[in-house]
């Protein structure tokens, strides 16, 4: 197993480290955290022993006792972090989006190149077997392809607290929130990979008082036809996400949590498409980034930063034309 440091004590690391634990890839070494305390709480409910915990980010990357790190961080403090772990010698895996601008992508990007390291960004979603599944069934059946809506909107846990006057993280511009860039960045990853890069893209958002995006449409345009993405984080939807093949249409169940695939013809034919999926959602991208480690697999690995540049690219396309600004967008 590949040893690992972590930065984040979050819901979303416990449940890669769990996924880790289960795929037996990763093996947990040491934990970041602004706090001791909440470093050794972390360690206590995943019932972890003999863990090493630091507070100085410095004192962490100088640590040798792990080869990789994850980081889970807010999204405005992924760059500097991911940066620092590369020029320490450390693969990195940073969740999504890696990094707030197309520069900042760019920079890590040759940094990870110029110290032979990996650097991934964790899109979970497009390594699940129900994801793949998909994906066969749009390469099969690409003559046919002629546009997709896809939907995610969730009502933050975070949003009450916003409306009561508090600034969090996640409706912050200083950190890189908002709907595009928390729940968006899931569905133009299904884009990408799916449908490959569009000719253009433009975002049309409902703005908050703090300057970031509650909820908005996305367009991505392609030769033969329009990918519509609607997201949000003031509240919820139910609509199924579709991809339409002429005379039949594929339903999913979310745009990013896709737990259920069916086929629809014109005649209301409904086929439930069998598919697998693990209790834990991080269970396949866990054993993918440790087996690209350990395999170097570099076709895989230069497969899969192609689509984060694009995903990045399409990212700050979006915002840049919906007139949103990050406080990133002011450090050259």
């Amino acid at each position: 197993m590949i040893n690992l440091g972590i930065i984040g004590t979050n819901w979303i690391t416990e449940q890669f480290i769990r996924a880790t634990d289960e795929t037996k890839s990763f093996s947990l070494k040491h934990v970041f955290s602004r706090t001791e305390a909440k470093a050794n709480k972390f360690i206590k409910d995943l019932s972890k022993k003999d863990i090493q915990v630091s507070t100085d980010l410095d004192e962490f990357f100088s640590s040798s006792d792990f080869e990789a790190v994850y980081i889970a961080s807010p999204n405005g403090l992924h760059f500097q972090q991911a940066k620092l772990a590369l020029e320490h010698g450390k693969n990195v895996i940073v969740e999504k989006p890696s990094t707030s601008t197309v520069r900042e992508f760019t920079i890590l990007d040759d940094l990870a190149h110029k110290n032979g390291l990996f650097l991934f960004e964790a899109a979970r979603q497009i390594h699940e077997p129900i994801f793949k599944k998909i994906q066969h069934y749009v390469e099969n059946n690409r003559d046919e392809l002629s546009g997709a809506t896809l939907s995610y909107m969730k009502y933050s846990s975070r949003y009450d607290a916003y409306k009561a006057g508090e600034l969090p993280n996640i409706f912050n511009p200083k950190f890189s929130g908002g709907a595009l860039y928390d729940l968006g960045v899931y569905t133009v990853y299904d884009a990408v990979v799916l449908f490959g890069q569009p000719d253009s893209v433009n975002y049309v958002p409902e703005i908050l008082d703090s300057g970031i995006d509650g909820s908005g449409s996305l367009t991505l345009k392609y030769p033969k036809f329009d990918v519509n993405i609607i997201v949000g984080k003031t509240k919820n939807s139910y609509m199924t996400s579709e991809i339409y093949f002429n005379r039949k249409t594929l339903l999913m169940d979310s745009g990013g949590d896709i737990t259920h695939v069916k086929l629809a013809d014109d005649d209301k034919n409904i086929t439930t498409l069998p598919t697998s999926k693990s209790d834990n959602p991080m269970d396949s991208e866990a054993s993918e980034f440790a087996r690209i480690i350990n395999e170097n697999d570099q076709e895989t690995y230069e497969k899969l930063l192609k689509y984060a540049r694009i995903v990045n690219r399409i990212l700050e396309q979006a915002r840049t034309s919906a007139g949103l600004v990050f406080g990133a967008d002011e450090e050259k």
